[in-house]
């Protein structure tokens, strides 16, 4: 639920800024460059959870981290120096729409964890964002 509340946010705040805001299916259909730019794709990447904190039942503190890959392409010039600025304005509007703010389903507010290039070809730069956010899980 999280990851989906996530995608919502950054159509909500971001819609002006990505040509492209889509998931992880949308993100596997993407070979060398998404059919638009820029784009940013939502994907659940981990869940790690806690140790059970009752005696009776269960209830886990479980952390999710959610990645945003940005895909930008600025072709005009050959050097990528263009979409690396567009990268910078891109990672800034994702940021502030995230950071601070707390899903529904969430637990705690959402933190960043980290960015990091994860491709750079062909005047199109790949960029993933991760995001932390927790929740509990509880017997029924």
């Amino acid at each position: 639920m999280i990851v989906t509340e996530i995608e919502a946010r950054l159509v909500e705040r971001c819609h002006a800024r990505f040509a492209i805001i889509g998931d992880a299916i949308g993100l596997a259909a993407v070979r060398d460059r998404p059919k638009a730019s820029p784009a940013a794709y939502v994907v659940p990447i981990r869940e790690v959870s806690g140790d059970n904190s009752r005696m009776t039942g269960v209830q886990q503190r479980t952390e999710i981290d959610v990645g945003v890959v940005i895909i930008v392409d600025n072709l005009s010039d050959a050097l990528g120096a263009a979409a690396g600025q567009d990268l910078e304005v891109l990672k800034t509007a994702v940021r502030a729409a995230l950071i601070g703010w707390q899903p529904a389903s969430a637990d705690d507010v959402i933190t960043h964890v980290s960015g990091e290039l994860t491709n750079a070809k062909g005047g199109t730069v790949w960029w993933e964002e991760q995001f932390a956010a927790a929740y509990y899980q509880e017997d029924s």
